[in-house]
């Protein structure tokens, strides 16, 4: 039977590719960009199967209207993946109340908006798959991009207590964590603080290091196969790497928490008194 997805931030990356491959099977698509315009090639060769529909994640009313849109449209929801989302560069001095807020806007509470929004209509459906697309920068953390971390922490955090809370429905969670991908996330659609020279030297550094994670970037449409595989798995995992790099990223990271927590247990066991 065919699925009914809800992605938000399709007009390219990740959302697309993920829009295209659902569609190519014969799945809908709910397709959902802040410029409806960039979704027209994907309605001309689609069809019905796909509804486009111009979104503002931040905006919770408009979340909960594009919903009920596509249920109205299609009868049910199968899949909804919470997409959209952006880079926000500066070191954690430099970065603004206003690039704060709307970092955490777009990346935590747009994906929460979409996430309660839609789990009444997949508990009528019977069950389904949310997928959140977070990022290696979602366990480890990263000098220049700490803003992002947080958010991405942020959604980490609350899907993997969904997760518990919605399984007895049926609806499965998984958080997609990839490294570095030929996307646009460090391009145009990336947002950058205003540069403090006191960071110059470290700017550097975390550059140099960036640049070395991210040097085999892979391909997002190799995602497709991927992606289908994880939403037509009968357990699918709740944390999910894409790309080679971010196992060998979160190895090191934890074994270097779990060394410290555990040379530090003394003084946490003095602490308890």
């Amino acid at each position: 039977m065919a699925r009914t997805w809800f992605i938000t931030g399709t007009s390219r990356g990740f959302g697309r590719e993920w829009a295209e491959a659902a569609l190519d099977r014969g799945d809908r698509v709910a397709a959902t960009a802040r410029n409806v315009g960039s979704l027209d090639e994907l309605a001309s060769k689609h069809g019905d199967n796909v509804l486009p529909i111009e979104l503002d994640v931040t905006d919770r009313e408009a979340v909960l209207a594009a919903l009920k849109q596509a249920f109205d449209r299609f009868g049910r929801l199968d899949v909804v993946v919470n997409n959209a989302g952006y880079g926000q560069f500066g070191m954690i001095e430099e970065i603004s109340e206003q690039e704060a807020r709307a970092q955490f806007e777009t990346n935590v509470f747009g994906a929460l908006w979409v996430t309660q929004g839609a789990l009444p209509y997949l508990r009528e459906s019977g069950g389904g798959n949310i997928i959140q697309v977070s990022s290696i920068g979602g366990i480890s953390a990263f000098p220049n991009i700490g803003i992002y971390n947080a958010s991405k922490w942020a959604l980490e955090g609350f899907s993997q207590a969904l997760a518990q809370e919605v399984s007895l429905f049926g609806i499965k969670v998984t958080l997609v964590e990839p490294g570095g991908f030929s996307t646009d996330w460090g391009g145009s659609s990336a947002k950058h603080a205003t540069a403090s020279p006191a960071y110059e030297k470290v700017r550097e550094i975390a550059a140099e290091a960036r640049s070395k994670r991210v040097a085999n970037p892979g391909d997002p449409s190799a995602t497709r196969t991927a992606i289908l595989k994880i939403v037509d798995a009968e357990n699918p995992p709740l944390r999910v790497f894409f790309g080679e790099a971010p196992l060998g990223i979160a190895t090191a990271d934890y074994e270097s928490r779990l060394a410290e927590w555990r040379e530090w247990q003394p003084v946490a066991i003095e602490a308890q008194g």
